[in-house]
């Protein structure tokens, strides 16, 4: 795990935390996280969040925490096409990442709510994921946090979540100047990102999601945001480590995601227009994935940090 870093060496970014529990972004991202005001990021609340991540009580068997389906060694999802909550309940869609959820402007696949900490609670009363009512969640816990309610479980579990980044990729220092940083395959995949694939019609900016909705011509009777078969756009930082893939899970690996994008989807009244054949050729599918793999680091959670390969 990484030392932490003093006030001495880089500047205060998130209001709140102590000299010695400075939140920093991995190279890349936004330097300002942000937060609302009635839930500034503060040392004490990512320490209260993170524990309670952890803490399968928060299911009704007590077998479930929010890190079993969104699990660190997995990019903060997991290896299951479909999310599998307590008692073996399949769910309709796949975990989603929460990597550098603290930009997102909009939450879960469909972006049915505008806020983390409305977010964050509602996996503990889904029936198919923690199935338990949020009052009988807080009476199991208060024992070992006598302070916590309503209000205070959804903004520490908010603000840790807030701290979970990941940057530091080989594109990053690349982007900084550092030619070596990426093969040469790397670079022509990241041409063909900007230019021939047009990957960056939705996957841009630091965290590579416009996170806006797209239908991208998967199959299936998800009809996802407003009836129109579009999902979020993910980010792609840690794509690598995080398969499957989709909102569904149904392309097991990023060669399936390059094999989807490069036929342009199948066919639908709401295709998105960004949707086409790319023709690409096996060589170019090779550096995409190349450049792909670039796009992993380091990925970061509460006060402290990790590297991935």
């Amino acid at each position: 795990m990484g030392s932490r870093r003093t006030a001495a060496l880089v500047p205060l970014f998130c209001a709140g935390l102590a000299a010695a529990d400075l939140l920093v972004p991995p190279l890349g991202l936004d330097q300002f996280i942000p937060a609302p005001e009635d839930n500034r990021i503060t040392a004490g609340r990512a320490r209260l969040g993170r524990r309670l991540f952890f803490d399968k009580r928060l299911s009704r068997d007590g077998t479930v925490a929010c890190a079993t389906c969104h699990d660190p060694n997995h990019g903060f999802a997991d290896a299951k096409p479909l999310a599998i909550g307590i008692a073996g309940r399949k769910g309709t869609r796949r975990t989603p990442t929460i990597l550098n959820r603290a930009y997102g402007k909009s939450f879960f696949w469909d972006g049915r709510t505008a806020t983390l900490e409305e977010q964050v609670t509602m996996p503990i009363e889904n029936p198919d994921e923690m199935d338990l009512k949020l009052d009988d969640a807080l009476a199991r816990i208060r024992g070992s946090y006598p302070a916590i309610d309503r209000a205070e479980l959804a903004r520490s579990l908010a603000t840790y979540v807030r701290t979970i980044l990941a940057g530091g990729a080989p594109y990053d220092r690349y982007a900084r100047g550092q030619r070596d940083a990426m093969t040469p395959e790397q670079i022509a995949g990241l041409k063909l990102f900007r230019g021939k694939a047009g990957c960056t019609g939705c996957h841009v900016g630091p965290n590579f999601t416009d996170e806006r909705f797209h239908n991208t011509g998967l199959p299936g009777k998800d009809k996802g945001r407003d009836g129109r078969g579009e999902f979020k756009t993910p980010t792609l930082r840690e794509a690598a480590n995080r398969a499957p893939y989709m909102h569904d899970g149904s392309l097991a690996t990023l060669e399936d995601v390059i094999e989807h994008y490069d036929k342009g989807g199948e066919a639908n009244a709401h295709l998105d227009p960004e949707m086409r054949k790319l023709n690409l050729t096996a060589q170019e599918k090779r550096h995409l994935l190349a450049f792909l793999k670039a796009l992993s680091g380091t990925v970061r959670e509460g006060l402290e940090s990790t590297s991935t390969p």
